[in-house]
């Protein structure tokens, strides 16, 4: 399954449109990650537990992406585009929602 950004892939023909697909991941920060995370942000720096869990949020909003695409027979998904949110009360949780259009290359 060839995943792309771009609205073509080079070298390739779309033949065969399938339609829009969408992959989503919502991952629960816990009350330690956050703690570390607030010193972080004190102290400055990068959190390394976030970015590991946003890294795992997007694999899995991309695979469920891709195999939406599979379901409908494509091999490929282009144009895609990947957001990011926090959501809940106090924003603990992370949000990947990954879209993109599934279709058929040769």
């Amino acid at each position: 399954m060839i995943l792309t950004t771009t609205p073509s892939i080079e070298g390739k023909r779309v033949t065969s449109y399938c339609g829009v697909v969408t992959g989503e991941a919502i991952l629960g920060a816990n009350l330690f990650k956050d703690l570390f995370a607030n010193i972080r942000d004190l102290v400055g720096g990068r959190s390394a537990t976030y970015e590991k869990e946003l890294r795992r949020a997007r694999e899995i909003a991309l695979d469920e992406l891709a195999e939406s695409a599979r379901e409908l027979g494509a091999n490929a998904v282009i144009g895609i585009d990947l957001d990011y949110e926090t959501i809940g009360s106090s924003g603990s949780m992370l949000m990947v929602t990954a879209s993109g259009t599934a279709v058929v290359v040769e």
